[in-house]
C-alpha cells in the first residue's frame, strides 16, 4: 500500500529528515513516560474520580473562581466515591482541590502530547521530511494516543455511578495501551536512526523477542489489577505473604478463571512471583543484547533490578506512595529498555 504522507517525496528522499524525527519521537516519548508518573500519582491519591465530566477543549481549563471550584465539588459529592468513602472521611473543598489537581494535570498532560505529536507531524508532512514507509506508522501512533483519551474516560465512567473506584479491567487496558505507545515510539526513533545510519531493513521481532513481550505484558497485567484492586495491601511481608508462601484468603468459588481475574490475594500472588519468570527472560535479553550494544544491556540490567528492589520495599512499607509512584515509572523504564533490546536482536547486522 502506498503510504499517502510520503506521496510527495522525490525518489531519492532529498527532504528526509530521519534524525529530526527519532529525536522529536523520543521527545514524545519521554512525555508519555511523564504522563504514565502522573498517572500513577493519580492513581494513588485517588483522584481519578475527581473530575466527572469529559470536556476534551474547555476542560482544559481548571475552576477559576470559588463559585467553579464549589460547582465542580457539588458534582463530585453525587458520585459513589464521596458518598460512600471520602465524603464520610469529612473531605473538604481543599481536600478535594489537592485531587482535583492531580487528575487535571493527568488529562492536560495528554493534550499536551496530542499537540506535541499532531503539530510536528503536520510541520513534518508539509516539510516533505517524513521517510517513505513511516507516515501511515506515524498517523497510526497519532490516532492510537487520540484512542488513549477515550479508553481515559471510558476507565473514568466505570466509577462514576455504581462502583467507588474504576474497573480494574479498564485501568489495565488503559495502563497497557499507554506503554505500549511509549514502546511504539522508541521502536520507530531506533529505526529512524538506523535508516539514517544508511540500513535500509527494518529491524523485526525475533521468536525470543515475541516470547519476552509476552511474559512482561503478563507482569504488567498483573500489576495493573494489583493497582486497581488494591491488592498491595493484602500483605506487606515479603518474601512470604502473612507467613505463607501461598496466601491463604484466595476466593476460588468462582472459579480460576474469576480467581485470576478478580481475587487479590492471587493476583498479588502472581504478581510478586511472576516478576521472577520476567526477570530470567530479561537477563536472557540482556546477554544476548551485550555484543550489539552494551549500553542496552546495562539499561535492561539496571531497569529491572531497580524495579525488584522498588517492588519490595513498595510492599513492606505498606504501599508507601512514593516508593509506589516510583514502582510505576521504573516499570515504564524497563518497557523502553525491553523494547532497546528487542528492537537491536532484531535489526540486520549489515
Amino acid at each position: 500500500m502506498t503510504d499517502p504522507i510520503a506521496l510527495k517525496l522525490p525518489s531519492d528522499a532529498a527532504f528526509s529528515r530521519p534524525i529530526a524525527i527519532s529525536n522529536w519521537l523520543y521527545s514524545v516519548a519521554f512525555l508519555v513516560f511523564i504522563m504514565v508518573v502522573v498517572g500513577g500519582i493519580t492513581r494513588l491519591t485517588e483522584s481519578g474520580l475527581s473530575i466527572t465530566e469529559w470536556k476534551p477543549v474547555t476542560g482544559a481549563l481548571p475552576p477559576l473562581s470559588e463559585a467553579d471550584w464549589l460547582s465542580e465539588f457539588k458534582k463530585y459529592q453525587q458520585i459513589p466515591e464521596y458518598l460512600e468513602i471520602s465524603g464520610p472521611a469529612g473531605m473538604t473543598l481543599a481536600d478535594f482541590k489537592f485531587i482535583y489537581f492531580w487528575e487535571w494535570v493527568h488529562r492536560l498532560l495528554g493534550r499536551l502530547i496530542g499537540v506535541a505529536f499532531a503539530l510536528p507531524l503536520l510541520w513534518f508532512a508539509v516539510k516533505r521530511a517524513i521517510p517513505s514507509g513511516y507516515g501511515l506508522r506515524l498517523v497510526a501512533l497519532l490516532a492510537l494516543g487520540g484512542l488513549q483519551g477515550t479508553i481515559g474516560w471510558w476507565m473514568v465512567s466505570s466509577g462514576l455511578s455504581e462502583r467507588t473506584d474504576v474497573s480494574h479491567f479498564r485501568l489495565a487496558v488503559h495502563l497497557l495501551t499507554a506503554l505500549f505507545i511509549l514502546g511504539g515510539l522508541v521502536w520507530t526513533a531506533l529505526d529512524l536512526r538506523q535508516l539514517d545510519a544508511g540500513r535500509k531493513k527494518p529491524s523485526r521481532l525475533t521468536g525470543f523477542a515475541l516470547a519476552t513481550i509476552a511474559v512482561l505484558f503478563v507482569q504488567l497485567l498483573f500489576g495493573a489489577y494489583t493497582a486497581g484492586l488494591n491488592a498491595g495491601y493484602v500483605s506487606s511481608s515479603w518474601p512470604l505473604m502473612n507467613d505463607y508462601f501461598v496466601p491463604g484468603g484466595i476466593n476460588w468459588g468462582a472459579g480460576v478463571l474469576h480467581a485470576l481475574n478478580n481475587d487479590p490475594y492471587l493476583i498479588h500472588f502472581i504478581h510478586r512471583w511472576w516478576a521472577w519468570v520476567a526477570v530470567g527472560f530479561l537477563v536472557v535479553l540482556a546477554r544476548k543484547v551485550r555484543p550489539i550494544d552494551r549500553r542496552a544491556s546495562i539499561a535492561i540490567h539496571t531497569a529491572f533490578g531497580i524495579q525488584i528492589l522498588l517492588g519490595i520495599a513498595t510492599v513492606m512499607t505498606g504501599i508507601n506512595i512514593h516508593l509506589a509512584v516510583l514502582h510505576q515509572a521504573v516499570g515504564a523504564l524497563v518497557v523502553a529498555s525491553c523494547t532497546w533490546g528487542v528492537y537491536l536482536i532484531g535489526r540486520p547486522q549489515v
